[in-house]
């Protein structure tokens, strides 16, 4: 059944987690910028995975995205933060209050959106290709009462609904009642991955689904599910079940990409360690090393956040003087000059971790729902709908 071929995955993934690892770490730091990152592209907002890695350290500014762009990932990482703190938080409840301040976290950069208010009118999602207006949100004097609704049943400890199930209708529910005035695609994912974090499943950056939500081949799919649901307006009778069944396959997708990267950076830094010692370089060498063997850009303020993470600060100069010995030993390349200098894998550096990763196939969900839905718990035993209690499994 779907849902425990998705957790028989996350199993495997426990099992890294739970290495106190350095590489671990880093695998981390970039499934969760690319988490940010993607939820972004989705909206228009797109910036490198070396800036929205920059976001989630604090940096100040952007080394090559665009200001509007650093700003809407900074607003979401802001509301993202906020999400993770609340995952063991004795005391949370699902209120319409926490998602207005959620929306202004992440939206406060843009006035037009309206940051932590309620839309103040209509609604409508139009097809930007065509103009045609593919659904329409239901009334403003009936939204604020779906979005306490929505609350109240997500604060129910329903047993009978698996997680993953109760995540991927909050995500439908919200997106469809579309509360906001800009932010709603956001605003859901966001909620989606709280449902997950506060049910104990694993780290946000291991089982969001994001990452794989933002890829341009998987972003039409993701429209058409809502759409196949939504049917052009507000009608909580509709099947959710195109819906729940597209989440399950980008879940399982996902969770079989992130075992695959983690059991890679394990071979690769095991080839890193043995590299760095022949040169003589420092422990602290393996960060840049490894952001460079995936295909980062390696700076002086990237390379001192990701040590200061992992083993402690250390000075800009220290970081120049380790950055020109990699330079040196030939696994590094020098680009740019002064504020603009960056430093890109070697192509020795770059062949020898490709080698150890091997050939990679493309991962699928073929056979995912095998039995058919209907004689496998995997899904709900009666049609989903998209109405605010989450459907029982």
């Amino acid at each position: 059944m779907a849902i425990e071929r998705v957790e028989a995955v996350w199993r495997d993934l426990r099992f890294y987690v739970a290495k106190p690892k350095r590489w671990m770490g880093s695998v981390r730091r970039v499934l969760a910028a690319k988490a940010n990152q993607s939820s972004n592209s989705i909206e228009g907002y797109n910036i490198s995975t070396e800036d929205a890695i920059a976001a989630l350290q604090g940096a100040a500014e952007p080394t090559e995205s665009d200001w509007e762009d650093w700003q809407a990932n900074l607003g979401y990482r802001r509301a993202m933060t906020y999400v993770l703190q609340l995952a063991n938080d004795g005391d949370f409840r699902y209120t319409s209050d926490l998602m207005r301040s959620l929306h202004f976290m992440m939206t406060e950069h843009s006035l037009e959106a309206n940051p932590g208010l309620w839309r103040p009118g209509p609604i409508w999602v139009q097809d930007s290709l065509t103009g045609d207006v593919v659904y329409e949100a239901p009334d403003r004097d009936v939204m604020p009462g779906l979005v306490d609704e929505l609350m109240v049943n997500l604060s129910v400890d329903d047993g009978d609904s698996h997680p993953l199930v109760r995540a991927a209708m909050a995500h439908l529910n919200l997106v469809l009642i579309h509360p906001f005035s800009d932010g709603n695609g956001r605003m859901s994912r966001c909620l989606q991955s709280l449902v997950l974090v506060r049910r104990g499943v694993l780290a946000r950056e291991l089982c969001s689904i994001e990452e794989y939500l933002g890829q341009p081949q998987n972003q039409q799919r993701y429209y058409q599910a809502l759409a196949a649901v939504a049917q052009g307006h507000w009608t909580p009778s509709h099947s959710a079940q195109t819906w729940v069944r597209y989440c399950l396959e980008a879940h399982y997708i996902q969770a079989l990409s992130v075992l695959r990267r983690v059991r890679e950076a394990e071979r690769v830094w095991g080839l890193l360690e043995e590299i760095a010692e022949q040169h003589g370089l420092p422990p602290r060498s393996m960060d840049a090393l490894y952001d460079a063997s995936i295909g980062l850009k390696v700076r002086n303020a990237s390379y001192r956040a990701n040590v200061a993470e992992s083993l402690g600060p250390i000075s800009a100069q220290t970081a120049t003087s380790d950055l020109g010995e990699m330079v040196k030993a030939g696994l590094l390349v020098q680009h740019g000059a002064k504020r603009g200098t960056y430093y890109l894998a070697s192509e020795g550096l770059r062949d020898r971790a490709v080698a150890i990763r091997g050939r990679r196939s493309p991962i699928t969900a073929d056979q995912l729902f095998v039995p058919a839905p209907e004689a496998s718990n995997a899904l709900p035993r009666q049609p989903a709908r998209f109405e605010t209690a989450p459907p029982a499994n």
